[in-house]
């Protein structure tokens, strides 16, 4: 193929990942987005085929793409929703140190050449490492595999530091004074960095840590293309490294707090931690019909999703319950806080499965002023981003973050397995209010005996 058409077809590769870019900032377009960028990445892999560029050990490079694209395939299909955090921080992680791995190898293949290429080299080796490891800490967090609480290590605000600075320091050495041993021991050291990065953040946390390693391994990526001289990747990567960083800047912005709270703040005790145990101070319970009745005279309600809808899958019920409200005259919306659930438009996603209409889900902002004016507000799984304590509390870790006002609703109902705080690990006040009501149970099984009692009101 001449180097026209090869070079058209990576320019329609870039055209396909900024428009998938732009399809994923609306959940109306998201599935669109990401096919485009499906789109793209296939036609940017497979026009290496057909450039005219020689490729070595072509079978095992087929045989890669073959197990690669199965094992993605097989765990994309079997994931489950509230697993989802988890499969993005993998596949994050992959990314990055397959950046940096490739470096190392080109390093190692090709030699030192000029200083910038070098350096960018050394760039990709030290971002991807601590994209990798940092990566897998955040999954293993997720998964609950280790404990979601921040993790602080004996002196480990000095030994950080140290870290860091040997990092700093053999990266510019490298540079330098190019070695394939000092290659190795900044691999090295920057995989020891990564995990150092992140044992010390809270479970409640660690979204927007994913956020930002995937802005470095974004970055890792375009500074790869830079040493392979691949236009693509220093554009996908750009991409990647840009809204990486403007999702990290959101979130932290939604949470509240500046982002060295939520990266150093265990070092000073201010980061939120994991769930602890709940408190044994009364609370006004119900039965599924009281809830029904409650929701049925209603003029309006408003749901508030949480990360418990999720593990309860319970999505599909929640929606039949707002459409038998809206047929009885109930006016309903969905109140959709920036970080409720696991990661950013967890909630967004779920409730699109259930084929929740867009127009009904409403983000924190626009929502906030209608509680005021609501008769009931039902709260699925959710509790940090309706917990008063953030407005009233300056020694609780979530204090700043905006939450969805929910307190300010006539009534407010909480379906909740136990009086388990969530994972910031302190109580809410709502659920001790004389106008709040809990059902307890798992989150679908309750939805489903609201529902059938609703039918009877």
């Amino acid at each position: 193929m001449s180097q026209t058409w090869v070079q058209a077809a990576n320019l329609l590769a870039a055209v396909l990942f900024i428009f998938a870019l732009k399809g994923l900032s609306s959940p109306r377009s998201a599935r669109n987005g990401n096919l485009l960028g499906a789109a793209g990445a296939l036609l940017a892999t497979g026009i290496l085929f057909v450039s005219g560029i020689p490729l070595n050990n072509l079978a095992f490079i087929i045989a890669a793409i073959a197990v690669g694209s199965a094992v993605g395939a097989v765990s994309a299909r079997r994931v489950k929703m509230t697993q989802m955090p988890q499969l993005v921080a993998l596949f994050n992680g992959v990314g990055g140190g397959a950046a940096a791995l490739i470096s190392v190898i080109e390093y190692l293949e090709v030699g030192s050449q000029d200083r910038i290429a070098l350096a960018a080299t050394v760039f990709t080796v030290v971002v991807g490492s601590i994209s990798f490891s940092g990566s897998i800490v955040t999954f293993l967090k997720l998964q609950e595999l280790m404990t979601t609480r921040p993790v602080i290590i004996p002196a480990g605000k000095f030994v950080t530091i140290l870290v860091a600075v040997a990092t700093v320091v053999g990266a510019v050495w490298l540079v330098v004074s190019p070695q394939a041993w000092l290659l190795v021991a900044l691999l090295v050291l920057s995989l020891i960095f990564g995990v150092l990065f992140v044992l010390p953040v809270g479970g409640a946390d660690v979204p927007i840590v994913i956020s930002l390693l995937n802005a470095f391994t974004g970055l890792s990526v375009a500074a790869s293309g830079y040493v392979l001289q691949n236009v693509l990747l220093i554009i996908a990567g750009t991409l990647v490294g840009a809204s990486g960083t403007l999702l990290t800047r959101e979130m932290a912005k939604a949470m509240g707090r500046p982002l060295t709270s939520t990266l150093f703040g265990a070092f000073s005790g201010t980061t939120a931690g994991g769930a602890g145990s709940g408190s044994d101070r009364p609370v006004r319970s119900a039965s599924p019909n009281d809830v029904a009745i409650m929701l049925g005279f209603a003029s309006k309600v408003i749901l508030v999703p949480g990360y418990g809808l999720a593990v309860a899958q319970a999505q599909s019920t929640l929606r039949e319950l707002a459409d038998l409200l809206t047929e009885k005259g109930v006016e309903v919306d969905y109140a959709i806080h920036p970080v409720a659930g696991r990661m950013p438009g967890h909630m967004n996603v779920l409730l699109a499965e259930a084929s929740v209409p867009y127009e009904q889900l409403k983000e924190m902002d626009e929502i906030n002023p209608e509680f005021s004016s609501t008769d009931v507000v039902l709260v699925v799984g959710a509790n940090d981003v309706v917990n008063p304590a953030a407005r009233t509390d300056k020694t609780a870790p979530i204090y700043g973050m905006p939450i969805l006002d929910v307190d300010q609703a006539a009534q407010v109902v909480f379906l909740k397995r136990s009086m388990r705080p969530g994972f910031a690990g302190i109580e809410n006040e709502i659920l001790y209010d004389p106008k709040t009501t809990l059902l307890f149970g798992d989150a679908k099984d309750s939805l489903t005996k609201v529902v059938a009692a609703l039918k009877t009101v």
